[in-house]
């Protein structure tokens, strides 16, 4: 069986998180930051969950998510609701944990996706084949097979 390297379509990675920063891609970061998979906003203005205000959000909004996952360093501080508000308003939801959950949480669903179908798909190459596509991909890949636009 071969196995080909292939590097991910996204330029940025949490790779690791504690009370004190984060790690990225390889870079360690002891600022306020945003981070998707294609942007990174270093120096975010935020220092305390608590103080945040709806305009705080924006940098992360116009990123177009579908959720934010909000890491508040070693303990888990909730923003005030105004700032909850904004993001449903926009159809985002918002997940506030721990620096480390946040990064496990990303882990975690690689392992998950790993275990689930791609180990299992290599241990058996005559079983069909099963492609999982999340976020915003999986409207352009349905889009693709239906041939058309999709909601």
């Amino acid at each position: 069986m071969q196995f080909n390297l292939e590097h991910p379509d996204y330029k940025y990675f949490l790779r690791g998180a504690d009370g004190n920063g984060a790690l990225v891609n390889d870079r360690r970061l002891t600022a306020s930051f945003v981070l998707s998979p294609n942007a990174l906003v270093e120096d975010w203005p935020v220092r305390d969950a608590k103080a945040m205000t709806p305009e705080d959000i924006t940098p992360m909004l116009e990123l177009k998510p579908e959720l934010v996952v909000l890491g508040t360093g070693a303990t888990q501080v909730f923003p005030p609701a105004a700032v909850m508000a904004a993001c449903l308003r926009q159809g985002v939801g918002l997940e506030v944990m721990t620096n480390a959950a946040a990064a496990r949480s990303g882990r975690g669903e690689l392992l998950n996706q790993l275990r689930d179908y791609i180990i299992p798909r290599a241990n058996s190459l005559d079983a069909p084949l099963l492609a999982v596509v999340g976020g915003r991909g999986r409207r352009t890949a349905r889009r693709t097979v239906r041939g058309g636009r999709t909601r």
